[in-house]
């Protein structure tokens, strides 16, 4: 356990820190799947509005840190193509 302020203090940052992570993480992934479900069911239009919803979740997981740049985009770009092929 800490015993500095200054140690009781990053403490809570890293909890504030893990919970935002753990939340970010979570968006993006369901996201991802629900996605993924609509593409196997063959549903354009729904997969379309999903496709919008999963690359904000991806950006703004870049943007907290939470996800590697190369990764979010390797993702959007395969989910992206997925869409496409249902056209």
């Amino acid at each position: 356990m800490a015993n500095h302020i200054q140690a009781k203090k990053r403490n809570r940052q890293s909890i504030k820190r893990k919970v935002r992570n753990m939340t970010l993480k979570s968006w993006t992934r369901k996201s991802i799947i629900r996605l993924r479900s609509a593409i196997a069911a063959g549903e354009l239009s729904q997969a379309e509005e999903l496709l919008k919803v999963a690359v904000k979740n991806l950006d703004k997981s870049v943007s907290k840190s939470v996800m590697k740049k190369h990764t979010a985009s390797r993702t959007i770009s395969r989910l992206t193509i997925a869409v496409n092929k249902l056209r």
